[in-house]
């Protein structure tokens, strides 16, 4: 019984992890189209605002159990990531 619980919940979990993946490789696709349409028309590429207008809205979506700290950690990772795949920084 434990082993099969601790099976099942780990491929559970690996499902997550591909579903992670694809909606950050979605992200990074969407947010290199919006890059590519704001450098086309002279735009700031960064927008504090926006940036904490998502915060906001992230927040607000967060029924738990991640914290609201967490919420925040994990929308500076997912920005940084970008950035560094989007343009090396």
């Amino acid at each position: 019984m434990t082993e099969t619980f601790v099976a099942e919940t780990r491929e559970q979990i690996s499902a997550v992890d591909r579903e992670l993946l694809g909606a950050v490789n979605r992200r990074l696709e969407l947010v290199r189209s919006l890059h590519d349409h704001k450098l086309a028309t002279a735009m700031p590429l960064r927008d504090p605002g926006r940036e904490e207008a998502m915060l906001q809205e992230l927040e607000a979506a967060n029924g738990g159990p991640l914290s609201s700290r967490g919420v925040a950690d994990l929308l500076e990772f997912v920005l940084g990531l970008t950035r560094r795949e989007l343009h090396g920084e």
